[in-house]
């Protein structure tokens, strides 16, 4: 990974299938606790591995994290990534990875808030969130692109710009969930952006 001017390398160390094993619970705990209230000796008594152990595994507790939320929100990628290769229409691709989008676990939108919060004072964190932004868009694109090519899809705006409101439109859905503020219904939401996506792209549904 290329790292922003100013960011301190962060060295990888070796543990095997047990070191796997705590970075999961490491996961966990960052979604229920947060980033700055995730210690080493909250890890330790959840996994049962010695700090000194995990001190080995990881370094500082800060390598623990900074790798944790890299773990998990690159996980979430991996799974839209399936979800947009699961059929070959490329709309019912798009309808796929918008349920997708809708449907993120609670926990997931967590640990990405954290992963946010902490990459904007965080250069690595920040340089990493750039890659995974990118990378979450590309199903979106891939699959819009197949349909242009296809003859199914006929944009009426740039493809790059049709991605943005669709990831900012799925984005917004994080504050009010993890913040257990209202929420919007659901059924609503979805068909409102389905709508607008058939339109823009010239679908006859």
């Amino acid at each position: 990974m290329d790292v922003s001017a100013g960011a301190r390398p962060r060295r990888r160390r070796a543990g095997g299938e047990r070191r796997q094993a705590v970075l999961g619970n490491v996961v966990e705990i960052l979604a229920e606790r947060g980033y700055h209230n995730t210690r080493f000796q909250d890890v330790s008594h959840a996994s049962g591995v010695a700090i000194s152990t995990l001190q080995g595994y990881f370094g500082s507790r800060e390598d623990m994290l900074v790798e944790a939320l890299q773990a998990a929100t690159d996980g979430e990628v991996i799974e839209m990534l399936r979800v947009g290769e699961s059929t070959a229409d490329p709309w019912q691709r798009v309808v796929l990875l918008i349920d997708r989008g809708i449907d993120t676990p609670t926990p997931v939108w967590r640990m990405l808030m954290e992963f946010w919060a902490a990459a904007a004072h965080d250069d690595e964190l920040r340089a990493h969130s750039i890659g995974l932004q990118a990378r979450y868009r590309a199903p979106f694109e891939t699959t819009l692109r197949l349909g242009v090519d296809n003859g199914v899809f006929h944009p009426k705006h740039d493809i790059g710009s049709v991605i943005d409101v669709v990831v900012a439109a799925l984005d917004g859905l994080c504050f009010p969930r993890v913040l257990q503020q209202p929420y919007p219904e659901i059924d609503g939401f979805r068909a409102v952006l389905l709508d607008q996506l058939a339109t823009t792209l010239g679908v006859q549904q």
